[in-house]
């Protein structure tokens, strides 16, 4: 079980506002891409407008960093935004923009609970697969879905096909678990990867590395049960460590001891994530240089705390 898991795709980091989150990255060292706006119209044949939910990227060569913000009712966008044209049928524009207005409301109310990260997606090289274990091992969920996304490479951007499928909990919409979305993407075949224009971060980051989820104490054994049918067996103690996910849960009580002052916003919540970097020490004084807080963990890591990131602690790792 969870031999179909090749680390994390993708974490998604929820915020208020997307140039304030644009800003706050950059800062922190990242190279953020400009963010995609869908556009639509409200009937058939009228102007297009932004609606729904806009994101931005932090791309490494195998997975990514995604800023989630609702767009509000004026239909703002930020000066370098890339408006995404959504075509559909006349007939069919109303089942769409019923549907985005649910991925809306469901992003808003991961808002409502706190702003930071609240979407943690695995990788996998055959998502079929994965359907079919969760089946078998009574997880529910939606199914695969088929979308495309819009992807920098050497030739420019280019629509990616991505497949992929979210955890669904009893009681809770389609798609949810009490502490967020949860779910697998299948990534392209290697070659395809190769095409990606690999974006150079001024921080040294290479990749993410891995996601924590803090849970309260007496919630630490069935999570960690409920984890091992997503992601196969953990090491555990008080700290749950799923390797092929990349995924670490941790009980409230031993949060400071990883991170030390950190807090969760709510229970069960996704509290931090952590990126490779190529030169910790250069890492350091990117940081120090850019009025950004840091606390030291180890020679090899440290972390900027959620307060100074909109929500999400990001720990700054050594490359091995």
């Amino acid at each position: 079980m969870g031999d179909d898991i090749n680390g994390l795709h993708h974490v998604g980091h929820i915020v208020q506002d997307m140039n304030q989150a644009m800003e706050r990255y950059r800062r922190l060292g990242f190279t953020v891409e400009s963010p995609a706006y869908p556009v639509l119209p409200r009937v058939p044949d009228g102007p297009a407008e932004p609606f729904g939910v806009a994101n931005a990227h932090v791309y490494f060569p195998r997975n990514f960093i995604e800023l989630v913000a609702v767009v509000d009712d004026t239909g703002r966008m930020p000066g370098e935004a890339r408006p995404i044209p959504l075509q559909v049928p006349a007939d069919k524009l109303p089942g769409l923009r019923a549907a985005i207005r649910a991925t809306a409301a469901n992003i808003t109310s991961f808002l409502q609970r706190f702003q930071g990260v609240h979407i943690v997606i695995a990788d996998t090289p055959d998502i079929d697969s994965v359907a079919a274990r969760l089946t078998a091992a009574g997880v529910g969920h939606g199914g695969v879905h088929a979308v495309q996304r819009p992807v920098e490479t050497c030739a420019g951007t280019t629509m990616e096909p991505i497949r992929y499928l979210e955890i669904s909990y009893p009681d809770l919409p389609a798609g949810r678990v009490p502490e967020g979305r949860i779910g697998f993407a299948e990534n392209p075949p290697a070659e395809a990867l190769k095409d990606r224009r690999h974006t150079d971060h001024p921080n040294g980051a290479t990749g993410l590395v891995e996601c924590l989820l803090c849970v309260a104490d007496p919630a630490l054994p069935e999570l960690e049960r409920r984890y091992s049918t997503y992601f196969g067996p953990a090491r555990d103690g008080k700290v749950a460590r799923f390797d092929r996910a990349n995924v670490t849960v941790v009980a409230a009580s031993a949060l400071a001891d990883l991170l030390p002052g950190e807090r969760p916003a709510a229970l069960p919540a996704l509290v931090a994530y952590a990126v490779s970097v190529r030169d910790i020490a250069a890492t350091g004084r990117l940081l120090r240089d850019n009025d950004v807080p840091i606390r030291r963990v180890s020679p090899r890591e440290m972390f900027v705390p959620a307060d100074a990131t909109l929500g999400a602690a990001i720990v700054f790792r050594q490359d091995d």
